[in-house]
């Protein structure tokens, strides 16, 4: 069976990581601590004193680590080897930090691990990917680094520019394919061994990563692509983490137990440290409970919720868009719906009746056929962000002083942006009704959830789907539009007629016909 000794790599809350240590250890398994030598020796006392007693446990050599430093690899370097060495029982050697708790079994973990026979690192080809989105890339690697771009910026790139003018740069180490991924891996105790065993052979290897920038990202995701095989390798982590698009991590609290819980992880990081009772019920997890179910991923959800949690406009007005205006001599039909087959049935049913054109979901769908304009009509990203200028042409390509457009509920900065224009606009609210199954479906759809999805995640999902179709109902009641008609699925023929009349400035009769013609399924 796995054993697992985990490299604990923690600066702060010495009372915090004596509760993590105790409870990894508590199994049966090992846990080899580096606490940062730039710590206080006050905190690292505390540690030290109350694991002493513990034959699990173990304290690397200290380091001063700073972010982008060759310290972060030798911190976790000094734990590797001591513990690689003081638990030659340990099978595989996890790396964590103080803010990773688990969100599996340890049983499961066990489980997990000896029936994958693997190592688990993330790996990208450092020159052939895009895991680097901006900032140095080559520069990393070919030019020395003796000062930290955090703490002294000037010298850092100035050291740099000097190394540049002078034709300074530096060939990669021999035979190595240089990788990058994240810092948070499992590796196996072979691996491990030829690891340290191929670093007494290749002390240039140590000396160049020495003084490269960010090592951690480079230094083990290489060693291990160049010493194991392919196959015997997967390219992830086994630690659920997130970042937002400014690389900021997400920190999880007491009401994320059950989402941490149907990850298919086996930690997550960052764990509040305020979150007491999220800590605790991990910890009861991870001693004492059976895997939970695999639910949607996680990465995806939370970009959808922080998404949906965002007010503003992300990007400014170009020049050529100032002051552009739908124009008061347009007149814009707008159909909501959120199932866009019923918006698009609604739409040319309206259309049709009052010969002008309809368009669909021309700002919430790709791949719809419209008239050149310049290539701005080419993304469903460029139509949202010149809305007013792309509808604006759209009038005056198509030679017409009436339009119908659809739109997601969702959308209700769109309309607000077009409620402030000068063009006529009336706004048609088709109301539907909407059981589990579509919602399930719709999660489904939209990257949400799987058809795994546990049914406890399964119903705070559609809950959440329920609540936010209910938000954006009053929120639109709330925009006060002087134009707003609604129609419903449970209302009848005549009521909903009275309601497309107004909408279409048509006669109440011929109104009750179209509305007799729509479906809502």
């Amino acid at each position: 069976m796995a054993k697992i000794c985990f490299l604990l790599l923690c600066h702060k809350n010495p009372e915090l990581i004596v509760e993590q240590a105790e409870m990894l250890s508590a199994s049966g398994d090992y846990v080899s601590i580096h606490f940062d030598g730039g710590s206080s020796l006050a905190d690292f006392t505390i540690l030290k004193n109350a694991l002493k007693d513990n034959p699990n446990v173990c304290f690397a050599n200290r380091v001063n680590c700073g972010w982008g430093e060759w310290s972060l690899v030798q911190g976790t370097l000094n734990a590797l080897r001591l513990g690689h060495k003081t638990f030659p029982e340990a099978t595989h050697f996890y790396m964590l930090s103080g803010d990773c708790m688990p969100v599996k079994p340890i049983k499961h973990m066990h489980w997990f691990l000896d029936d994958s026979g693997k190592d688990y690192i993330e790996h990208n080809d450092y020159f052939e990917s895009d895991w680097i989105k901006v900032g140095l890339k080559e520069e990393r690697l070919i030019y020395r680094h003796w000062f930290n771009e955090r703490g002294n910026k000037a010298l850092f790139y100035a050291s740099m520019k000097t190394q540049r003018a002078l034709g300074l740069g530096r060939e990669l180490p021999e035979g190595l394919q240089i990788m990058i991924g994240s810092q948070w891996w499992c590796l196996r105790r072979s691996t491990v061994s030829k690891l340290l065993k191929f670093l007494t052979e290749r002390p240039d290897i140590l000396r160049f990563f020495k003084t490269t920038w960010i090592p951690d990202e480079t230094f083990f995701q290489t060693l291990v692509m160049h010493l194991v095989a392919n196959s015997e390798v997967e390219s992830r982590t086994l630690t659920f983490l997130s970042f937002s698009d400014y690389g900021i991590p997400t920190v999880f609290y007491g009401d994320h137990l059950n989402f941490l819980l149907s990850q298919n992880y086996l930690f997550a990081r960052k764990i509040s440290p305020q979150a007491v009772d999220l800590k605790k019920a991990l910890a009861d997890k991870f001693r004492d409970g059976k895997s939970a179910d695999i639910g949607p991923d996680g990465k995806r959800l939370i970009t959808y919720l922080n998404a949906r949690g965002r007010t503003g406009h992300r990007y400014g007005e170009r020049f050529w868009e100032r002051g552009s205006r739908v124009g008061r001599q347009n007149t814009l039909q707008i159909v909501l719906c959120k199932k866009w087959h019923v918006g698009k049935q609604v739409a040319e049913a309206v259309a049709k009746a009052s010969k002008i054109q309809s368009l669909g979901y021309i700002f919430d769908e790709s791949g719809i056929n419209l008239p050149d304009l310049g290539h701005l009509e080419d993304t469903r990203v460029k139509r949202n962000r010149h809305r007013r200028a792309f509808l604006k042409l759209l009038f005056e390509r198509l030679e017409t002083g009436s339009l119908t457009i659809c739109l997601d509920p969702r959308n209700l900065e769109t309309i607000a942006d077009f409620a402030d224009d000068r063009c006529q606009m009336r706004v048609l609210d088709v109301q539907c009704s909407f059981d589990d199954g579509y919602l399930e479906g719709h999660a489904q759809r939209i990257g949400l959830a799987d058809s795994n999805i546990s049914a406890e995640m399964r119903g705070s999902l559609t809950s959440a789907l329920q609540n936010n179709i209910r938000a954006d109902q009053d929120s639109l009641q709330e925009m006060g539009l002087p134009a707003l008609y609604m129609i419903n699925e449970t209302a009848s023929d005549e009521a909903n007629g009275v309601a497309l009349a107004s909408f279409m400035k048509i006669s109440t009769p011929r109104a009750e016909k179209i509305a007799q013609s729509l479906t809502f399924e």
